[in-house]
């Protein structure tokens, strides 16, 4: 079992949060999805800078080992006035040890009882699946705000199986009174 701890992103970590998305795309590959896009391509700049302004902005979380080394992370921010997971990713050779779900908790945990937003694949059985275990429901795109629908448009522009992609919500469960 893997030990780790959750904290804050720093700024000088930006080069490892690429380097375990990057090595967790290993994934796709796997699945039949290759994400071949070069580090020059304007969707992983917009990317980088994302997760630079979150981890700016203390949006951003790391999972790290017990040598303080990142091995897995979160980011955060908000569309359309509403929280947004932006991106989560692990180590594949610290996957199933808890870890994305421990960023997803915290994800949940930092949107405050508000609606939580992602967008994701639907098919693949670590993206849309994992999440709808975790409370997310599927949301058809005319339900979606327009700065979603904005982030939806963009992701299937430049990455493959663009009809898979999907937006997804979690809200807290309503209590009986």
């Amino acid at each position: 079992m893997t030990e780790y701890s959750l904290r804050a992103a720093r700024l000088d970590e930006l080069p490892k949060m690429v380097a375990i998305d990057d090595e967790a795309s290993v994934l796709y590959a796997q699945a039949g999805l290759e994400l071949a896009l070069e580090e020059d391509h304007p969707f992983v700049v917009a990317e980088s800078l994302r997760w630079a302004n979150a981890i700016e902005q203390g949006l951003a979380q790391v999972a790290v080992n017990r040598q303080d080394i990142p091995i897995g992370f979160a980011t955060f921010g908000f569309v359309d006035g509403e929280p947004y997971l932006d991106q989560l990713a692990v180590l594949p050779s610290h996957m199933r040890c808890g870890i994305g779900t421990a960023l997803l908790d915290h994800a949940i945990s930092w949107s405050a009882g508000r609606p939580l937003w992602l967008t994701t694949y639907a098919h693949l059985p670590w993206n849309g699946p994992y999440y709808a275990r975790h409370g997310f429901v599927s949301i058809k795109e005319s339900e979606c705000g327009p700065e979603l629908c904005a982030v939806l448009q963009e992701q299937r522009l430049a990455l493959p199986d663009p009809d898979e992609r999907i937006a997804m919500v979690y809200r807290l469960p309503s209590v009986a009174t």
